[in-house]
């Protein structure tokens, strides 16, 4: 589409004439310049200058970059530095106007209209031009330079281009409003650079629109217009700042500790936080042994299968095998032959439950794992994550996954989200930001857990927080509470990792320790704080 400017030389508007004629000097002609017409020696003259300019913007302001490059002494430049002003700079019209020449030199202005994606603006600026007589033709010509498509065009930066400056400023606040910043909260940074990349053009903000001067690489170096300022985006999350900065210096009291809190009703992600703080985010990524938390699914499956009860009694052993497989063992070899079922679950003893794998069919807990407690399912949580796995198996490897050992695979946000099932009997897969935003359907377990096995599993936690093995971490703690430890083998590792979660109100936390031993003793006062983070 033409533009409808022309240009305006002088006092007086001077006829554009002669402009149909230049068809016959192309583009060859323009850089050898021909044969050498007579009469054509010396200065250019005042009226050579006012008209050879004239025609040259005329040219440009119609859009017709050959036949103004045509006009110059640098026709294969010329056409290119004029065709990458308009589609490279983005300029949908253009106006010129001359000024009084000055010798051999006329000054112009321009007006440019930028029309880039959604941002318009008009760019005005002045510029010039010098008029020479062409070495070989004689002729009066444009002596061409990038300066006169803009006086800060060099041979450096020739090129003019519009484009976004920057990726869009994007604020990440909590669920109240309060800015998370990797600055006050370390832990969050490989977080909050996820968020958003995921969700820029979902926040309401806009990139910064400028034209500027390019290298032969393209890029920014110097700005010469603003075509919009961009605005920044506020991105709306689920996590709680007052909680996250509590987990933050839970964990990092401890090497190799990581923990993630949520609300049980919602699945809504209060904190995340790593004491190994890179880009690796192994409260949401990681993938390993739960250990003895697991038991509250095991304890879950085994409530509903109708052979145990939190009261029957199921000896805890030494030591125990399934099947005449391998040797399981209690940490430290404690054994409670008198043990109810309830007590074994508070003690955590191994070698009871074990002793329990010939009550449950191969798939029992892997399937009560995923249609009542969601593990296994793709979650989409508003950031990477790894979703827990639970194996199907027989022999060894059924009664290891039994005490959460073998090929069980879970991290600190899945264990929350077991715990926080647990307390409410109904699986809400969790979730860093409002589930609109996501725009993918979220998890949905297949069932509830029944109220009779849900109403068990909380009085075997609330055991396990009041006096059994997580009774010192939930100390004085009021309210309605729950928890479960545990102390995970890892191959090659001569120290357990310490796992504990827990709930309280209508807030679950898990956290892992790497090489922390006992479970209440090295992530339970990581959990605990959390816990008490609004009283």
């Amino acid at each position: 589409m033409r533009a409808a400017g022309r240009a305006v030389l002088g006092v007086t508007a001077v006829a554009v004439v002669g402009v149909a004629g230049l068809g016959a000097y192309n583009l060859y002609t323009g850089l050898t310049g021909g044969e050498k017409g007579p009469g054509h020696d010396g200065a250019v003259t005042a009226s050579e200058v006012r008209e050879t300019a004239g025609k040259f913007l005329a040219a440009w302001a119609d859009q017709n970059d050959m036949r103004a490059a045509q006009l110059t002494n640098d026709a294969e430049s010329a056409v290119a530095a004029l065709s990458g002003y308009r589609k490279d700079g983005h300029v949908s019209k253009l106006t010129l106007k001359a000024g009084q020449p000055h010798g051999t030199r006329v000054p112009f202005d321009v007006t440019a209209d930028i029309s880039f994606e959604d941002s318009h603006s008009t760019w005005t600026y002045g510029s010039e031009l010098s008029v020479v007589r062409g070495r070989t033709t004689g002729r009066p010509l444009v002596d061409w330079r990038p300066a006169v498509l803009h006086p800060k065009l060099t041979a450096e930066r020739p090129a003019l281009r519009t484009g976004t400056a920057d990726s869009v400023s994007i604020k990440v606040v909590d669920r109240d409003g309060k800015e998370l910043t990797k600055d006050r909260y370390p832990s969050l940074g490989p977080v909050l650079t996820e968020l958003r990349t995921r969700y820029a053009s979902a926040t309401g903000g806009a990139s910064r629109v400028e034209v500027w001067a390019a290298g032969a690489s393209g890029k920014p170096t110097t700005t010469l217009h603003v075509v919009a300022k961009g605005k920044p985006g506020t991105l709306h999350t689920t996590l709680d700042a007052q909680v996250q900065s509590r987990a933050e210096k839970a964990v990092a009291k401890r090497t190799g500790a990581s923990v993630v809190a949520l609300k049980p009703s919602t699945g809504e992600v209060l904190a995340v936080a790593n004491s190994d703080r890179d880009e690796f985010n192994p409260a949401l990524q990681g993938a390993t042994a739960p250990g003895s938390t697991f038991k509250i699914v095991t304890s879950a499956a085994l409530l509903e299968s109708g052979k145990v009860t939190p009261g029957r009694a199921v000896p805890c052993p030494k030591t125990t095998s399934y099947q005449q497989g391998m040797i399981f063992h209690n940490v430290e070899d404690s054994e409670n032959p008198a043990a109810t079922f309830a007590q074994d679950f508070a003690a955590s003893c191994n070698t009871a439950f074990v002793s329990l794998a010939g009550d449950l069919p191969d798939s029992g807990v892997a399937d009560v794992a995923q249609d009542v407690f969601g593990i296994g399912l793709e979650w989409h949580v508003g950031v990477q994550t790894f979703d827990g796995s639970v194996p199907t198996g027989g022999g060894d490897d059924k009664a290891a996954a039994l005490i959460g050992q073998g090929r069980v695979q879970m991290n600190p946000l899945t264990v929350a989200s077991v715990s926080a099932t647990a307390q409410t009997g109904t699986f809400h897969q969790p979730v860093i930001v409002p589930r609109s935003l996501i725009g993918e359907q979220t998890a949905t377990a297949v069932r509830s857990l029944s109220p009779a096995a849900a109403g068990q599993l909380r009085a075997m936690m609330r055991l396990t927080a009041t006096s059994g093995t997580a009774a010192r971490a939930m100390s004085g703690l009021t309210g309605d509470i729950g928890a479960k430890t545990g102390s995970a083998e890892i191959d090659g590792q001569p120290t357990t990792n310490a796992w504990f979660t827990a709930y309280r109100n209508d807030m679950a936390a898990a956290a892992v320790v790497v090489k922390g031993g006992h479970g209440g003793d090295a992530a339970g006062p990581v959990v605990r704080d959390v816990l008490t983070t609004h009283g």
